[in-house]
């Protein structure tokens, strides 16, 4: 037993030395995703809340807010939201309890698998412990991904999945049932964010086509056997109930070129970022100032070095489900750049330090350091500001409303205030479902709370809609 625990010891120690530096960039975001998670941003929103209590119903009662028993989409407002997150704060909520830090938390964790998956990603691509290294410092550190993994957003779990499901993709040449994997993992993102349902197909597509020509019938059967299946009840979501009202009221294809190119401006990438003060601190870009040195030259490394043409075709596809919705450019939307850009920079600054013979370690000390003072500004601006500069936009009024308020009625003028009292009450699904009324459903398919228990919702109190 004693030799046993020395051997595990000596692997354990092994591993530390050899990930030490990876384990402190999962260190460094642990520790800033999770600092005054509960309080910045300053409350849910609407997306928060109505997760959050979805996930608190099927935990408490085995179904949803309208009763329906685990569901695979969760009708919520009418837009029928994706599973996957939902469940996983159910999780973290049979911990935690019905509450910000249990909402917020499953975004925290896919954002860490986001950020190793993503090094080993560019480690099998490259060959390249130090790029690979680079690339998943960049990635956790930058604006783009900041405030989407502290916050309770699907697309989070969507991207983890996505970029382990090109991990395995990579791996696919050695053990062809890899590409199984694969199609559950992509399954598994497109059952957590809309974005992967478009990105998806890009990707899957030709690589089963490939294992196609190559004979691989067995593998490639039973992952479209799996797609299929998969598929069915995204099919039946779209056509038979409604389940396009959301991308209708968001969906505008006649400009989809000028939007596509609008996820590339400068404006939205360095100078003022994503213009939604829940997606990013108002007036900061996606991206750092210095990263425009080093994406340039990244590029020109990649073009230089033809097996790694793939991240661009990655860094093409990605703006797609953005382009193909009205509000453009879209952080949430084309969050797939996020990881790709960080990649291409982490490659500007590999190749630029390449051609500095003597004293290149001072030049890469010099490059982290530079990158280390502007996430620790954007930090600082973040823990003191942003709660000032957003609070509004993440609906904090309803916040102080129904903590206090039990009862009576309460404007539902500007969002669904309805899900806060639901949410910050706790109150029972049963009992929700039992004496709620419904408003007449829009033609978008959107659903309002007219009223359930002690509670009313007008336009303005006191007088009828």
């Amino acid at each position: 037993m004693a030799i046993q625990l020395l051997k595990l010891l000596k692997i354990s120690v092994n591993f530390v030395k050899i990930n030490f530096f990876l384990l402190l960039i999962c260190l460094l975001f642990l520790i800033t995703r999770l600092y005054k998670i509960d309080s910045i941003p300053s409350s849910v929103y609407w997306d928060e809340a109505s997760i959050g209590y979805n996930a608190y119903s099927v935990l408490t009662t085995g179904k949803d807010e309208w009763g329906e028993t685990l569901p695979l989409h969760f009708r919520a407002f009418g837009e029928f939201k994706l599973p996957v997150y939902i469940y996983s704060v159910l999780v973290t909520e049979s911990v935690f309890g019905l509450s910000t830090l249990a909402v917020r938390l499953p975004a925290v964790l896919y954002g860490l698998l986001s950020i190793l998956g993503l090094y080993f990603v560019v480690f099998k691509l490259t060959n390249q412990k130090l790029l690979s290294l680079f690339s998943s410092f960049l990635f956790s550190i930058t604006p783009w991904f900041y405030v989407f993994s502290r916050t309770g957003h699907e697309a989070v779990a969507g991207l983890a999945f996505f970029i382990w499901a090109i991990y395995l993709i990579l791996y696919s040449q050695r053990n062809k049932w890899l590409i199984v994997g694969s199609t559950i993992l992509f399954i598994l993102s497109i059952y957590s964010y809309n974005s992967f349902r478009i990105l998806t197909p890009f990707i899957l597509g030709p690589i089963l086509f490939y294992f196609l020509t190559k004979k691989q019938f067995v593998v490639v059967t039973i992952s479209i056997i799996l797609l299929i299946g998969s598929i069915i009840p995204i099919y039946k979501l779209y056509k038979l109930d409604s389940g396009l009202g959301r991308f209708q009221t968001v969906g505008d294809t006649k400009n989809i070129v000028n939007n596509y190119f609008k996820n590339f401006s400068y404006d939205f990438l360095i100078k003022t970022g994503d213009t939604n003060p829940r997606s990013q601190i108002p007036n900061i870009g996606q991206l750092y100032y210095v990263d425009v040195l080093f994406l340039v030259i990244g590029i020109i490394y990649i073009l230089k070095n033809s097996k790694y043409w793939p991240i661009l075709i990655l860094i093409t596809l990605a703006p797609i489900p953005a382009a193909l919705t009205r509000e453009n450019p879209h952080a949430l939307r084309s969050i797939l750049m996020s990881p790709i850009l960080s990649v291409v920079s982490a490659m500007g600054i590999y190749f630029f330090s390449t051609l500095f013979k003597k004293g290149r370690a001072w030049i890469l000390t010099g490059i982290i350091l530079i990158y280390a003072l502007s996430f620790e500004n954007y930090f600082y601006k973040f823990g003191t500001e942003y709660n000032k500069l957003s609070s509004s936009a993440w609906q904090y009024e309803y916040k102080e409303i129904f903590e206090k308020q039990k009862e009576g009625c309460v404007s539902d003028k500007f969002a669904q205030p309805y899900i806060f009292a639901l949410f910050y009450q706790k109150i029972d699904p049963n009992e929700f479902i039992k004496t709620r009324q419904l408003n007449p459903v829009s033609d978008w398919g959107f659903s309002t709370v007219k009223s359930f228990g002690n509670y009313t919702f007008e336009k303005i109190c006191g007088k009828t809609n």
